[in-house]
């Protein structure tokens, strides 16, 4: 009997999975509250499938053996409620994919610097010619890429919400960048419901799998020991050579500089070679993949130099930890351009680089009250704008010779922008415009 697939969120993830049950023999219905966009629905239509825009039938998504969650729809809503009442089953798309390939999985989370180390790690397999595929959360999703191509690796990055509703989802490497506090609107204020869904990565690993993660961070060294992963966990200032552990890859960071701003890259750096050693890629291959590898965009995306002003697009940067390492890779007097859509920050870690580095602030967003109370006592100069030209054309306006300017808002984009992508791109624009 065929089973029936259920696919709640027609973006990107959905589509993906809707693409692998059709693969797979599954009838699928699609159901979307928002308006589904124009190319998805055509891809729908070519793919022939039931589906639905703006609303959700209870009776069409209750009649499922399965039913998928884009990520983006918060476990909280009355809709997910009333399907766990029906003991339904529900997976994430990340879930869903990993049962149908045998590639090996690598598995990408982090509060930052996932998208770079993700990036970083597909680079130096691509360059030591591997079968590799990018994925996840960057790019096509992973049902979509299952799909469609058969690698020896995935590189997989992985956001909290992918990892919600993962059951047997089993990578054989899992690298947590860091853990700070984020997203505490969708956890309900809680810091340590969004630390235990990032370790819901290693779930399934046991001691044949590997778990790379940064031993100086101590909320990652804490939740550690809450959750007990059974892989063997190797810290990322550590590589494998010959099976040892042993404390050789200090060499590498110096060669991440011409590429990558930030103490922090250097982390994010360590813990790709650290995969790729485990993966037995050569060192040398490693050195030279880190050297010719340029970064993420809108990851402290350097867009241009004007009249000796350098302009840096850190759009990505949606949490206060983000927006910390961007202020402390800076080394000229800044104008920090910040703010958003609040996810219940405390910006109290940013004072002390603020006062050191911040010529001006700017605001950009709907609600800047708390930004404003926060740094108008530390900063001779602080306003206000809701679009993006007019914080750029200020920005420009407030700089002399020598300085930065910075957008690193610290905060999610959906205020003002469609995305933290549309937000990055505006800036890119307006800087071009100048």
């Amino acid at each position: 009997m065929t089973k029936r697939l259920v696919v709640l969120g027609a973006g990107e993830s959905g589509i993906g999975a809707a693409i692998l049950a059709l693969r797979h023999g599954y009838d699928v219905f699609v159901s979307d509250a928002y308006p589904i966009s124009i190319p998805f629905q055509n891809t729908l239509k070519e793919l022939n499938v039931e589906w639905e825009s703006g609303q959700h039938s209870r009776d069409k998504i209750f009649d499922a053996d399965i039913i998928v969650k884009s990520p983006g729809i918060s476990p909280s809503i009355s809709l997910m409620q009333e399907i766990k009442s029906q003991q339904l089953t529900i997976v994430s798309e990340i879930e869903f994919a990993s049962r149908y390939t045998s590639a090996t999985l690598i598995g990408i989370t982090g509060s930052n610097g996932k998208t770079t180390t993700a990036m970083l790690l597909y680079h130096i397999l691509k360059s030591a010619g591997k079968n590799v595929e990018l994925t996840g959360n960057i790019g096509t999703s992973f049902a979509k890429s299952v799909a469609q191509k058969t690698p020896d690796y995935f590189v997989i990055e992985i956001s909290s919400f992918q990892l919600e509703d993962i059951d047997q989802f089993h990578p054989h490497f899992a690298v947590l960048t860091n853990l700070t506090p984020d997203h505490l609107d969708r956890y309900n204020g809680s810091y340590q419901k969004y630390y235990d869904t990032k370790f819901k990565l290693a779930k399934n690993q046991t001691p044949k799998d590997f778990f790379i993660y940064d031993d100086k961070d101590h909320v990652v060294l804490e939740n550690i020991k809450k959750h007990q992963p059974r892989s063997k966990l190797i810290a990322i200032r550590q590589a494998v050579n010959n099976n040892i552990i042993e404390l050789n890859n200090q060499d590498m960071i110096a060669t991440i500089t011409t590429s990558l701003i930030g103490k922090h890259n250097a982390k994010n750096a360590m813990a790709a070679a650290t995969v790729a050693q485990l993966i037995n890629i050569r060192k040398e291959t490693i050195k030279q993949s880190l050297q010719t590898f340029h970064g993420a965009p809108h990851r402290l995306e350097q867009v241009l130099r004007i009249l000796k002003v350098d302009y840096i697009n850190d759009s990505k940067a949606t949490n206060v930890n983000a927006t910390y390492y961007a202020l402390d890779s800076m080394s000229k007097s800044t104008v920090w351009i910040v703010g958003g859509q609040d996810k219940g920050n405390d910006y109290t870690s940013l004072l002390p680089l603020v006062r050191e580095k911040v010529k001006a602030v700017i605001c950009l967003g709907i609600e800047n009250a708390k930004i404003i109370d926060m740094f108008a006592p530390v900063v001779d100069v602080l306003i206000e704008t809701q679009t993006m030209t007019s914080a750029v054309q200020q920005a420009y306006k407030m700089t002399s010779e020598g300085d930065a300017v910075l957008l690193s808002p610290a905060c999610a984009s959906f205020d003002l922008f469609k995305n933290y992508e549309d937000r990055g791109n505006q800036f890119k624009a307006a800087v071009r415009q100048l």
